[in-house]
């Protein structure tokens, strides 16, 4: 199996251009949220913009079945026929603790990537994101990248990373 390859492009992650990968008809968008059922900061604010659908699966997984949720689930929410979003829970709470150790969980964040990788495939899909984890969730983007690397290039799967243009 030949890697697949990560880029960087300008542009908004809700809206994935598929230009560079043309074997892969279908795109996993995914994202960071947090294992305390809150949504509303963030990424997931342009997700709820353009689809209603993440959000309410989001909430429901919450409150009908994983109270509070496992570090390292994912939920796969179809939003268009070849298009998902893929919710990572990879982020203890909201806020970096009184000990100094911010929300990101690197450990849940792999085993969320290991999901996903297994689901890109299964799905012939390419994988779209933010810089997940590294805003509100306080992480290090340089480890989350390796962790993306590791799970999804190593394994033949194409990802682009979203910067939003700053006007």
């Amino acid at each position: 199996m030949s890697a697949g390859e990560l880029r960087y492009v300008v542009g908004d992650a809700t809206a994935p251009d598929c230009a560079f990968d043309v074997d892969a008809n279908n795109k996993l968008i995914i994202h960071c949220c947090n294992n305390f059922g809150k949504w509303g900061a963030g990424f997931v604010l342009a997700l709820s913009k353009r689809w209603s659908q993440p959000e309410k699966e989001y909430l429901k997984w919450f409150y009908f079945k994983h109270k509070p949720f496992k570090l390292g689930e994912i939920q796969a929410v179809q939003v268009k026929d070849n298009l998902t979003v893929v919710n990572m829970i990879g982020q203890h709470g909201l806020y970096t603790d009184r000990f100094g150790v911010p929300p990101i969980r690197y450990e849940a964040i792999s085993e969320c990537l290991e999901k996903v990788a297994k689901l890109a495939i299964d799905k012939k899909a390419s994988v779209h994101a933010c810089r997940f984890g590294a805003g509100l969730a306080s992480g290090t983007w340089g480890k989350i990248e390796e962790l993306i690397i590791e799970k999804l290039i190593n394994n033949g799967i194409n990802v682009t990373v979203y910067d939003l243009e700053i006007k």
